[in-house]
């Protein structure tokens, strides 16, 4: 069963045009000591429940970005909590230099739920999309008798993986990698879902094909039908190996538990991170079967919190909330209402909407002056979204959302229309 959301408001919550004092101090603190590598909404958070948050000055917002999928579950899901704490009084972290009582049990039900053999656990996604990377080399050089040093990965336009400097060494976005050279070499940029042009970059150096199946931050850009399944059959025909991330797109975001199962198009190997700790914990992990994972050797690969008691215990409680209160199907319900719903909106600012499950992207003309000024007014009606690639904003609540919210939210975005038609 879904548990209980938090009452839904009859009219938009009271918020500021705005921050008070202390929530301008706050924000003037993040600004004097922190790097200015991010831009944010200027609302500070300090609690949530649910699908809403609180901020310092007691403004209540729905939450539709939904920390970019890490909390499908829900802000401060209780069943987390209460694990989290329990965990925590125990034992928080050996190593892998020891065992641990919680690291099995969570391989096992990640295995279980994933379908695939092994699993190995680390922390943020870009740790493990750059576990994939390494599993596909030596897989590669060790397995496919590629010469060493010339390895290839093929990868598509609007990627993104996280900002390491391998990670952006593939990446087509210009800030992501100016002044970061020099780049990692061995990587093939494709355009994204173009099967004939992942034709035509194939090589005999080529190891893998990694894909994102939904591409989130490039603004929910959907491949055409039949893209997986017959990029899957490439990868057969030549012996390469095919890695999804499913990131932001896995466990249930798409209305699916993963965005492959649209397709029965099984990848030999996927990242996971996000919500695989509910937004409590970074916990991250790269699945794959035997043949690939088996590349892997003591000394390898590693990370001294990746696979920690800690958040063990609270990746394999995240897992038993999807199933157990059915979140995944909530997605595919909530998902189709809100496209219905939103699709209504007929402004002549929209350029497209484009939806999967709950995960939407509005892009707008570019002659409307970017979405964060949507974003902006949409945070002053008490919702919450970011505009993504400047012209696309990006809805992506929790999975425990309602009807009663989303029909609220879909208000506030059609009056926002309306206020900046």
């Amino acid at each position: 069963m879904l548990r209980s959301a938090m009452p839904v408001p009859r009219l938009a919550p009271t918020v500021r045009s705005a921050p008070s004092a202390a929530a301008r101090d706050l924000i003037e603190l993040e600004h004097r000591y922190g790097a200015h590598n991010y831009h944010p909404l200027d609302v500070v958070l300090t609690r949530g429940q649910g699908c809403w948050v609180w901020d310092v000055d007691g403004n209540k917002y729905l939450d539709c970005l939904a920390a970019y999928s890490a909390v499908n579950q829900g802000h401060n899901h209780p069943r987390l909590v209460r694990v989290l704490v329990e965990q925590a009084h125990k034992l928080a972290l050996t190593s892998r230099a020891f065992h641990n009582d919680q690291l099995g049990p969570f391989l096992k039900e990640v295995s279980d739920l994933t379908g695939f053999s092994r699993v190995l656990p680390m922390n943020t996604g870009a740790e493990a999309v750059e576990t994939a990377l390494k599993a596909c080399r030596k897989w590669g050089y060790k397995v496919k008798g590629v010469a060493d040093g010339q390895a290839e990965i093929i990868v598509f336009e609007g990627n993104f993986a996280g900002r390491t400097i391998s990670i952006v060494s593939f990446s087509d976005e210009p800030q992501y990698r100016d002044g970061f050279g020099p780049f990692t070499p061995g990587f093939k940029v494709i355009p994204y879902g173009d099967v004939e042009a992942l034709r035509a970059a194939i090589t005999p150096n080529t190891v893998a094909v990694l894909m994102e199946p939904v591409q989130g931050e490039g603004g929910i850009i959907i491949p055409p039908a039949g893209t997986m399944r017959r990029i899957r059959e490439i990868c057969d025909d030549h012996e390469i190996l095919l890695i999804f991330d499913e990131i932001q797109s896995g466990l249930g975001r798409t209305g699916c538990m993963f965005a492959f199962h649209h397709e029965d198009a099984r990848p030999d190997g996927m990242t996971l991170g996000k919500a695989l700790s509910g937004g409590m914990y970074p916990v991250s992990a790269f699945v794959a079967d035997d043949e690939l994972m088996e590349v892997f050797r003591p000394g390898d690969h590693g990370s001294t919190f990746g696979g920690n008691p800690l958040g063990a215990a609270v990746g394999r409680e995240a897992i038993r909330v999807l199933l157990d209160e059915g979140l995944v199907e909530n997605a595919a319900r909530m998902g189709a209402r809100f496209g219905q719903h939103l699709r209504e909106l007929r402004d002549p600012a929209v350029k497209e909407i484009r939806q999967v499950g709950l995960w939407i992207g509005v892009e707008l003309h570019a002659e409307v002056g970017g979405a964060r000024r949507y974003c902006e007014a949409l945070m002053a009606r008490g919702v919450l979204c970011k505009e993504t690639h400047t012209h696309t904003i990006r809805i992506a609540p929790p999975l425990v959302i309602t009807a009663d919210e989303v029909d609220w939210a879909v208000e506030q975005i059609h009056a926002v229309f309306d206020e900046l038609g």
